[in-house]
C-alpha cells in the first residue's frame, strides 16, 4: 500500500478529526475538492468553498473563531499568504484568535506556473505577526502529529504543505511542535535543514566525509517556535553552521539561527537558501532546486567553499545516523 503524500495526509486529518471535534471547521479556495469530499459528507455544514476570494477566507475563519469554531483555510500559498496578509494580520493577529492555515505550493512547487505561484517569503511575512507558529512538515507523520498538538491551541498556525516529502520516517513520539530532531551526531559541521531539504543534507553529510566532514543534521520540523536549545548545543560543538531552506534569505530560518548564535564566539554560520530575488523560469522543482544549489552536491559545493576542509581528518570510526 502506497504511503499518502502530505496533502493526502492533510485530507485524512481532517476527516479523522472532524468527526470527533464539531467545532472543526474547513474552508477552501476552489481547492482539493476531491481530497476533501468524505470530511464535506460526513461533517456537514463544516466544508465550506468560499472560491477564489482569499480575503473573504481569512475574515469569515476569523469570524468563526471568534464565535468557538476552531477554523482551517486552505489554498495556495501566495494567494492566501500574500494576498489575504492584511487580513490575517487584523482579523486573527490584532484581535488574537487561533485558527490554522494550511496551504500547498510550498516554494516553488508549481515550478511550472512561474512566479505567480511561487511563495518562498512566507515565513518571513508571518513572523512579523506576534504569537503566529509556522510549520514546515515534511512527511505525512509530521502534519498529522503537529496538526493534532496545535490545531485547538490559541494561536494562528501555519502549514507550509510540500509537494515533495523528504522521505524519512519518524516515530508519533518523536514528534513535539517546537521540538527539532538530531538525525545524526557530529563533531566538526552543523547541516540545519528543514521540509524537503532533509533528505539532500543526509546525502550531503555521507558524501562530506570523504572531506573528512563529521556533519551533525539538525532538522526542524517548527520554524518557530525554535528549537534554540538544540540549535545553541550543536553549534557551540561543532564550530561550523549551514542552514539549508527553501525559503529566501531574508527572513527564513537562517536568519532566525544568525540572531540565535549571534553572541556566540567562534561559530561560522552560512544559509543556503533562495537568493533574495524572483526564481525565474518555469521547469520543475528539481530543476529550481539544481539551479538554486538546493541539491546534495550543492550543498558539498557550499560547505568546501564556505568553510574548506577540516584542519585534521578525522581518524574514528564513522558515527551513523541514529
Amino acid at each position: 500500500m502506497t504511503a499518502p503524500s502530505i496533502r493526502e495526509q492533510f485530507a485524512k486529518t481532517m476527516l479523522q478529526l472532524g468527526q470527533a471535534d464539531e467545532s472543526l471547521v474547513v474552508l477552501v479556495g476552489d481547492i482539493s475538492h476531491f481530497l476533501l469530499q468524505p470530511f464535506a459528507k460526513r461533517c456537514p455544514g463544516r466544508y465550506l468553498n468560499v472560491g477564489i476570494c482569499e480575503a473573504t477566507i481569512a475574515s469569515m475563519a476569523a469570524g468563526m473563531a471568534k464565535l468557538g469554531f476552531r477554523p482551517v483555510i486552505h489554498t495556495i500559498a501566495p494567494f492566501l499568504v500574500e494576498r489575504a496578509f492584511e487580513q490575517i494580520k487584523l482579523d486573527f493577529g490584532y484581535h488574537r484568535l487561533g485558527g490554522n492555515i494550511v496551504t500547498v505550493g510550498s516554494a516553488f512547487d508549481y515550478a511550472n506556473l512561474g512566479c505567480t505561484h511561487h511563495c518562498y517569503g512566507d515565513f518571513a511575512l508571518l513572523k512579523t505577526l506576534p504569537g503566529t507558529q509556522i510549520v514546515y512538515p515534511g512527511s505525512p507523520v509530521e502534519f498529522d502529529v503537529l496538526f493534532r498538538q496545535s490545531y485547538r491551541n490559541s494561536c494562528m498556525t501555519y502549514f507550509r504543505v510540500p509537494a515533495h516529502g523528504h522521505g524519512q520516517i519518524f516515530e508519533e513520539q518523536d514528534l513535539t511542535l517546537g521540538r527539532g530532531i538530531r538525525l545524526c551526531a557530529g563533531t566538526n559541521l552543523t547541516l540545519v535543514t528543514t521540509g524537503p531539504q532533509l533528505n539532500n543534507a543526509l546525502v550531503a553529510r555521507s558524501l562530506l566525509q570523504n572531506d573528512g566532514w563529521d556533519s551533525e543534521v539538525v532538522y526542524l520540523h517548527t520554524i518557530r517556535p525554535l528549537d534554540t536549545e538544540l540549535v545553541l548545543n550543536s553549534a557551540r560543538k561543532t564550530k561550523r553552521v549551514l542552514v539549508i531552506e527553501e525559503h529566501m534569505r531574508s527572513g527564513g530560518l537562517g536568519d532566525d539561527i544568525l540572531r540565535v548564535l549571534s553572541m556566540e564566539t567562534g561559530i561560522q554560520i552560512d544559509n543556503l537558501g533562495i537568493p533574495d530575488e524572483f526564481v525565474r523560469g518555469y521547469g520543475s522543482y528539481e530543476d529550481h532546486c539544481r539551479g538554486l544549489g538546493l541539491s546534495a552536491e550543492g550543498i558539498v559545493n557550499r560547505v568546501r567553499r564556505q568553510f574548506g576542509t577540516p584542519r585534521r581528518a578525522r581518524s574514528a570510526e564513522k558515527v551513523a545516523c541514529l
